[in-house]
């Protein structure tokens, strides 16, 4: 196979992309509402941002569902994801963006290490994008908060 065939299908990226847009809502949204309905949507924002987290961790228990003696990291990484999200998501929304914001980039920075190992490494450019504007849409949303 060609290193082309590896590149995340067009509709993956059209997803991922159309992914964003409750990130950048959110965000724009806790500058924009009337004070009333600021926790609707900074509670909306950090519950997205902890779904997209969990998922993050998901795609490596997706890694070690395909081989048959998968490094125990694998789903110990998934697993954690998933649990920090959940606490995250019951703290208030100021703090709780902030810790989804640093997890969006510490699930990039550990993807850039198990990515290549697991023939993944084509997507890590689409996931740098995802991440970065995630991960500031998630810090906007809190300092709005």
């Amino acid at each position: 196979m060609t290193p082309a065939a590896h590149l995340p299908p067009p509709q993956a990226r059209r997803l991922a992309y159309a992914g964003l847009l409750p990130f950048v809502a959110g965000a724009l949204f806790t500058w924009l509402v009337r004070p009333e309905a600021l926790p609707f949507v900074t509670a909306a924002l950090s519950a997205y941002a902890a779904v997209i987290v969990a998922l993050l961790g998901g795609i490596h228990w997706g890694f070690a569902m395909r081989q048959s003696d998968p490094p125990g990291s694998l789903p110990l990484w998934g697993a954690a994801c998933a649990v920090l999200a959940s606490v995250a998501v019951l703290m208030p929304a100021y703090a709780a963006l902030v810790v989804h914001g640093v997890m969006l980039i510490v699930c990039y920075l550990v993807d850039r290490r198990v990515y290549p190992v697991q023939g993944a490494a084509a997507w890590l450019t689409l996931r740098f994008r995802l991440t970065a504007v995630a991960a500031l849409s998630c810090f906007i949303g809190a300092a709005g908060s």
